[in-house]
């Protein structure tokens, strides 16, 4: 069981205050629920909060952009179908073992000048970078890249000119 994190706890306090100003959630129930979301200790423990809420709308691609510095996303989040990262010096972690990933492939269009990316997908994910140009730096995918249909599918693209890409299951 993994711990969850305040970040987790408070994007699931937002998602149920969302839900009630959409008129999801009476009052008294979405009291009850953030109780349980604030005391949550694991992911299970936090799931039975949002369990029978609709998902959230997802833009189509999500672009994330900067210059130097670390991009990282880890813990509980929404994987959208395609996702741009752009940097010139910045070091990026992927982390979608706990993410929330809704479509059977989702793109991933990395252009990092200097900057290296590390994904981690969850079992029993499968992962391709075949479409990644990495001129001075490298590519090491340590996943199956055969999709099969009952998992989702990570394709990731892109330029790293000077940096490293590194595919992988924890």
């Amino acid at each position: 069981m993994t711990r969850v994190s305040d970040h987790e706890r408070e994007a699931t306090t937002r998602r149920l205050q969302e839900a009630y100003a959409e008129g999801r959630l009476a009052l008294d129930e979405m009291n009850e629920r953030l109780e349980w979301a604030l005391t949550a200790r694991t992911h299970a423990d936090l799931a039975p909060a949002l369990a029978d809420l609709p998902a959230p709308a997802q833009p189509e691609q999500l672009e994330i952009r900067t210059t130097n510095g670390r991009i990282k996303r880890s813990g509980l989040w929404r994987v959208p179908p395609r996702l741009r990262i752009v940097s010139e010096y910045a070091k990026v972690l992927l982390d979608l073992r706990h993410a929330q990933i809704d479509h059977d492939l989702v793109s991933i269009d990395l252009s990092l000048t200097y900057g290296s990316a590390t994904l981690i997908v969850p079992r029993p994910c499968t992962a391709d970078a075949d479409a990644v140009h990495a001129e001075w730096g490298s590519v090491t995918l340590k996943t199956s890249s055969l999709r099969t249909p009952a998992s989702p599918h990570i394709q990731v693209s892109g330029t790293l000119n000077y940096g490293h890409l590194r595919i992988r299951h924890r």
